[in-house]
């Protein structure tokens, strides 16, 4: 421990030159937006206004109105082929072919036996007396 110095004190002309190259390097990369919107794909909750403030009646921006339906839109009605490779997965929602619900070929319906409807009624009626007790 006898080896151990004194921390040297900041010298203020080099703490200042840091902080100028920090600022320039900011200054540099930052961009200052100044026009500021509403983002039209975000979900848009329109709060009440103040009980005591008397409301201004103005036309609507068809426009921006136009803009907010789109973006509330899903993708399939927005866009004319899919943007992402997620997207092309269930793109095409409608039936390649028209199916035929009476043809029992390719249509298997639940069919009960009588045992099966036995064995129903039996199963209900345990699990009635099991909720009474």
């Amino acid at each position: 421990m006898a080896g151990k110095q004194p921390p040297e004190p900041k010298n203020m002309v080099h703490q200042n030159a840091i902080l100028c190259e920090t600022v320039g390097k900011e200054n540099r990369y930052q961009k200052l937006y100044t026009n500021y919107s509403i983002n039209p794909f975000k979900e848009f909750y329109v709060i009440a206004g103040k009980p005591n403030q008397k409301e201004e009646e103005g036309e609507a921006d068809n426009h921006f109105l136009q803009v907010i339906k789109r973006a509330n839109q899903e993708p399939v009605k927005k866009y004319k082929q899919p943007q992402t490779e997620a997207q092309e997965v269930g793109w095409i929602t409608k039936p390649l072919l028209q199916t035929d619900r009476g043809d029992t070929r390719l249509n298997f319906f639940r069919q009960n036996s009588p045992i099966t409807k036995f064995m129903d009624k039996a199963w209900l009626e345990k699990e009635q007396q099991s909720m009474g007790n």
